[in-house]
C-alpha cells in the first residue's frame, strides 16, 4: 500500500512540475516568495485586513503544538511581529485559530478549531471567539460567541451577522459527510452548539460525495450584492446560497464546479471585480472563478518548500495591496496529496490579479 501511494505522489509531481499550462490553454502564473515567518508561526492559515489597513495573520501552530497559538502583524512595508497569543481554552490548555475576520467595530471574529487535530482532548470543544481591542490595538476583552463546536473553521460578518462553516457533522446520520453553515448574531454569546440539525443557529447543511475526501464545507466569502459562498472541500465546488433581506436561505445551489480545474476548495476570497480565488489544498494550486462562475487554475507548485515562492499546500488567499497572498498550510499529507511533509521555511506566496 505505502509503495501505491508513493507512486501515486510521483506521478502528482512530475504531472505537475512538467505543465506549464493549464487546460484552458493559458499559461500558469509562477508563484513567487512573498515573506518568510518566524519560527513561532509554523503553519499559517486563515487572513484578515485589520481596520488599520496591516495584515493578521492566524497561526494554530499545528505543527508544534507546544508553541501558543498566534496572530501575526504584518504592515504595507512589510514589517511583521506577532500581535498576541490567542485565548486559550481552560479544558485543554490551547487554541487553534483558523478563520478570522473583522467587523465593522475592528473586533476580531475567530474560529477555535480545537477538533481539527483529531485530538480526543479537543473533540467537540471548538469555539467561535470575539476579540474586543482598545484604541491602542490591545486586547481587551475575549468573548465565547459559541462553543461545542466540531470543527469551526471558516468565517465571514456581514451586516451585524457572522457566518461560520463547520467542516465535519458527525453526528448528523447520513451515509456522506454533512457539514453546515452556522449563522450568528454579533452580539450572541454563550451559545452551546449540539452538531445536530436541532441547532437554532445552523443556517444550512451540504453533503459531501466524494468518498475518498471526507471534509465539508470549508472556505466562505460574499459577493458585493450579499450572496454567500461557500467551498465543498471534498467536491471540489462552490455553492451559492442566496439569502432572502432576513437572512434566511433562498436558495443553495452548486455555482462552480470543474475537477480539471479545481479539485479541493480551501479559503476563498474575491477582488474589487468579483473574480473568486480559490486555494486548492491537495494539489498546491490557486484557482480563479470569474463571476459567470468559469473555473480556471491560473497556478500551481509541485512538492516543496515554499523557499522559491511555491504555493506549498496552500491555505488562504487574500487580496491585499493589488496582490493576492496565499498562506501555506503545510503540514497535511496523504495519497491525495501533492505535499510530501511539513518543512521550513514558514512562508506567505504571492500572485498577480488576473481580470481577464
Amino acid at each position: 500500500m505505502k509503495t501505491t501511494f508513493l507512486l501515486i505522489g510521483l506521478f502528482l509531481c512530475l504531472l505537475i512540475g512538467c505543465c506549464s499550462e493549464g487546460q484552458t490553454g493559458k499559461k500558469l502564473q509562477v508563484s513567487t516568495l512573498f515573506m518568510e515567518l518566524p519560527e513561532i508561526c509554523p503553519t499559517p492559515d486563515g487572513m484578515a485586513i485589520a481596520p488599520d489597513g496591516n495584515l493578521i495573520v492566524a497561526c494554530p501552530n499545528f505543527a508544534n503544538p507546544a508553541m501558543p497559538a498566534c496572530l501575526m502583524r504584518i504592515t504595507p512595508d512589510k514589517q511583521i511581529s506577532k500581535w498576541i497569543d490567542v485565548p486559550v481554552l481552560a479544558e485543554t490548555g490551547v487554541a487553534c485559530p483558523m478563520g478570522i475576520a473583522f467587523n465593522e467595530k475592528g473586533e476580531l471574529y475567530i474560529c477555535d478549531n480545537q477538533g481539527w487535530s483529531g485530538s480526543e482532548q479537543g473533540r467537540g470543544k471548538g469555539r467561535l471567539l470575539k476579540l474586543v481591542f482598545d484604541s491602542q490595538g490591545m486586547l481587551q476583552e475575549t468573548i465565547t460567541v459559541a462553543c461545542q463546536m466540531e470543527h469551526p473553521n471558516g468565517v465571514r460578518v456581514r451586516n451585524g451577522k457572522v457566518y461560520v462553516t463547520q467542516s465535519l457533522l458527525s453526528v448528523i446520520p447520513s451515509d456522506c459527510l454533512v457539514s453546515g453553515v452556522y449563522c450568528f448574531n454579533e452580539g450572541d454569546c454563550g451559545i452551546a452548539i449540539t452538531n445536530t440539525l436541532e441547532d437554532k443557529n445552523l443556517l444550512v447543511t451540504v453533503t459531501t460525495r466524494n468518498p475518498q475526501v471526507q471534509y465539508g464545507l470549508d472556505g466562505i466569502v460574499f459577493d458585493k450584492a450579499g450572496n454567500l459562498y461557500v467551498g465543498n472541500f471534498g467536491d471540489g465546488a462552490i455553492h451559492k446560497i442566496v439569502l432572502d433581506e432576513e437572512g434566511k436561505v433562498v436558495s443553495n445551489t452548486v455555482w462552480a464546479q470543474d475537477s480539471t480545474q479545481l479539485t479541493t476548495t480551501d479559503g476563498m476570497c474575491m477582488d474589487e471585480e468579483g473574480n473568486m480565488y480559490v486555494a486548492d489544498f491537495s494539489v498546491n494550486a490557486i484557482a480563479r472563478i470569474t463571476p459567470d462562475g468559469k473555473v480556471a487554475r491560473i497556478a500551481q507548485s509541485p512538492d516543496c518548500d515554499g523557499s522559491n515562492g511555491g504555493l506549498d499546500q496552500p491555505g488562504e488567499p487574500i487580496v491585499w495591496n493589488g496582490k493576492l497572498i496565499v498562506s501555506c498550510f503545510d503540514i497535511v499529507t496523504g495519497p491525495d496529496k501533492v505535499n510530501a511533509g511539513h518543512d521550513k521555511p514558514y512562508t506567505l506566496a504571492q500572485l498577480e490579479l488576473e481580470n481577464q
